[in-house]
């Protein structure tokens, strides 16, 4: 499975580590990625993977329905 995250999209990031030299060099930035286990409407329960801002935003919303 690649390294995405299955509710928004966000994958790897590709840039350059610069030293002071100015030599560049290729680095991949990774999403900070979680698995996380989601109950469907029809009950069953299902293992995907979140980005971890994503999660807290999941999170925020859940608590601002809950309070409204």
């Amino acid at each position: 499975m690649s390294r995405k995250c299955q509710v928004t999209g966000k994958g790897p990031l590709v840039g350059y580590n610069v030293s002071h030299a100015h030599n560049k060099t290729k680095k991949r930035q990774l999403p900070n990625l979680r698995t996380v286990r989601v109950t469907l409407e029809d009950g069953t329960r299902k293992k995907i993977k979140v980005a971890a801002s994503t999660l807290r935003t999941m999170r925020k919303k859940a608590a601002e329905a809950e309070i409204a």
